[in-house]
């Protein structure tokens, strides 16, 4: 799954953080409703690349530390997620025996084309829009129901 748990807990945090001010860890998880544990070990992806700075001591907290216009769902995956990709055949350097044998490999030409459709389509929204935009508005029963069969 691309959109991990992980992923939907980090843009929760990012939602919460983009109201602005600092925040303790406690009150955090709260708003974001993410388990403590799993979302200090975000958090601290999320300060590695810089989208969010953590204050420690007392008075600490978290805060957000990057422009979530200029940011994307890819770049979210990207930090958070270390097998993002559809297959391991698209993997740079991955080695397949069928496509040495034959030299020719249809299904790791259309999976590299999947990986670079979906690839550009997760740079193409900014978190700031998959979070408070309303670009994408829809009916989610209608999407549930029409996409994926769940019927409610």
């Amino acid at each position: 799954m691309l959109i991990t748990r992980g992923v939907d807990y980090a843009m929760r945090i990012l939602r919460v953080l983009a109201e602005g001010g600092l925040i303790t860890g406690t009150e955090l998880c709260e708003k974001a409703m993410a388990p403590q544990q799993f979302a200090y070990k975000i958090l601290k992806k999320m300060e590695g690349r810089g989208y969010i700075k953590i204050l420690r001591g007392s008075g600490g907290g978290y805060q957000l530390n990057a422009d979530l216009r200029s940011l994307t769902l890819y770049d979210l995956v990207d930090a958070l997620e270390k097998d993002r990709l559809v297959s391991a055949c698209v993997q740079p350097g991955f080695y397949c025996a069928w496509r040495k044998q034959s030299g020719n490999c249809r299904t790791h030409k259309c999976l590299l084309n999947i990986q670079r459709v979906l690839d550009n389509e997760l740079r193409a929204h900014s978190l700031y829009d998959v979070l408070f935009g309303d670009a994408l508005e829809m009916d989610d029963d209608v999407m549930v129901s029409q996409d994926y069969g769940n019927a409610n």
